[in-house]
């Protein structure tokens, strides 16, 4: 049997290149599986920093190379130039590893190509170098990409304005919706973000293809978009959680005891709250926070993760006694490091999601029906909560400073108004969607079957 799957995948190794941020790993890596499961051999390659977990992958062969990074420049308000560092770093030894490799390679066992994580452009330099296929991998939402479209100056001084890069796509309410232009403009401040966005932009350009971790009917419109403006293949083959086996690439400690206590919790009646692995907040947005839960009266799982609160390593010491008496004596609240947020939100007990609107995060409540509460903080954050509110109207936003009384009012406008149950029938019509796109004949099953035929052909 060995022997007959060795076979199977003689010639079909595959190099993916990881990003090292949790919200990347996780579907670089669902990614590998499900390519993985249609033959091909898995080289991930990554940089020493934030390493994902090779044991949990016992059938793929990590390597790693230097990474330029150090766990204080890796942060959210450092994202431009850890992208920056990274990519500086990483691309001489990538392109010596590869270079061996295909040096000693059996011409009938060769690399198909390179798959990287669109922050890793580096690596379609090196593809083209060696004139290997690059295919580009997108974790945010397709839409994302149109922020990508902005364009060095031709005489090389500065760069053109966003509305004349995109002139030649077409203005339609659903794009308005997104406010596309606001997000560039947020950064139009910072050139070196601008110069990140006109590289990544060229590199994706570049490849031969593009995936992304979505689902055809949730961006419809943008996909035409977005294959317009890059003029190659895309693949829309998410989400890869629900295409990949649920082995765990999760960097931080999953406890696993808060599914007991979501089973003594009453039908679609806990909010759970979980900003993500990279968002930090003051210590007086986790009182508001922690009061806002506790005047909802509503059962909470709320994760509060090691350096959530910049400069503490938990909670134990910033909330007070009131508050865990509290929460303790109506045994209605539980509070752990970190969560299995796919088991979390595929519980009956789960009614609502107060999320950052992390893409990853989006997905997994989108599949499982899960409505949301949305606190954007950074990225592709903003754009992403725009989908949730405005576009598929299955969200509530929270703007503006925290204050334990919009808290205390967003949650119960979510979880018990009338508001909040045409919100939670509208999530639960997206869960049927997607699992239909899932199915034999659906979108991402379809679009799965054409990246591996493009990949085999190229």
């Amino acid at each position: 049997m060995m022997e007959k799957e060795e076979a199977k995948r003689h010639g079909r190794r595959l190099v993916l290149v990881v990003y090292p941020s949790q919200g990347h790993i996780n579907p670089m890596l669902q990614l590998a599986t499900i390519l993985y499961s249609k033959g091909f051999s898995i080289i991930i390659l990554h940089p020493e920093f934030n390493s994902p977990n090779h044991s949990n992958h016992p059938d793929f062969s990590f390597v790693s190379i230097p990474g330029g990074l150090s766990n204080v420049s890796a942060s959210p308000g450092d994202i431009v130039a850890t992208i920056s560092a990274i990519n500086r770093s990483c691309e001489a030894p990538f392109q010596r590893y590869l270079e061996q490799i295909l040096e000693v390679e059996d011409p009938h066992d060769r690399v198909a190509g390179v798959i990287y994580d669109g922050f890793m452009h580096f690596a379609q330099r090196v593809a083209n170098h060696l004139k290997l296929p690059g295919i580009s991998m997108c974790t945010t939402a397709a839409a994302s990409l149109l922020a990508f479209a902005v364009s060095r100056h031709p005489d090389g001084h500065g760069y053109i304005p966003y509305q004349d890069s995109l002139s030649q796509l077409d203005q339609e309410p659903e794009l308005e919706a997104l406010k596309l232009e606001d997000i560039i403009k947020s950064a139009a401040g910072n050139p070196t973000s601008l110069e990140q966005r006109a590289i990544i932009k060229e590199s994706t350009k570049n490849a031969s293809a593009i995936i992304v971790n979505t689902i055809h009917f949730l961006e419809q419109k943008k996909l035409t978009k977005v294959q317009e403006y890059f003029g190659n293949p895309i693949f829309p083959i998410g989400p890869f959680h629900k295409l990949a086996p649920s082995s765990s690439s999760s960097l931080l400690e999953e406890d696993t005891n808060c599914i007991s206590w979501l089973d003594k919790q009453a039908l679609e009646s806990v909010i759970y709250v979980s900003f993500g692995s990279m968002t930090s907040m003051d210590e007086n947005e986790l009182l508001e926070i922690a009061s806002g839960l506790a005047s909802s009266e509503l059962p909470f799982l709320w994760v509060v993760r090691p350096g959530l609160v910049t400069g503490s390593e938990w909670v134990e010491e910033l909330l007070p006694e009131s508050f865990w008496k509290r929460v303790e004596a109506e045994g209605r609240g539980c509070i752990v490091k970190w969560a299995p947020q796919k088991e979390v939100l595929a519980h009956g007990a789960v009614g609502g999601f107060w999320s950052h609107c992390g893409w990853n995060s989006i997905l997994e409540s989108v599949c499982e029906g899960v409505p949301m509460l949305c606190r954007p903080i950074f990225g592709d954050q903003p754009l992403n909560v725009r989908y949730v509110c405005d576009v598929w109207k299955i969200g509530l936003e929270i703007e503006g400073v925290l204050e334990r009384g919009k808290i205390e009012k967003g949650i119960r406008r979510l979880m018990i108004d009338s508001e909040g149950l045409e919100i939670r029938q509208r999530a639960k019509g997206l869960k049927e969607k997607a699992n239909f796109c899932l199915s034999e004949d659906g979108s991402s099953y379809n679009a799965l079957n054409e990246l591996v035929q493009h990949i085999l052909s190229s």
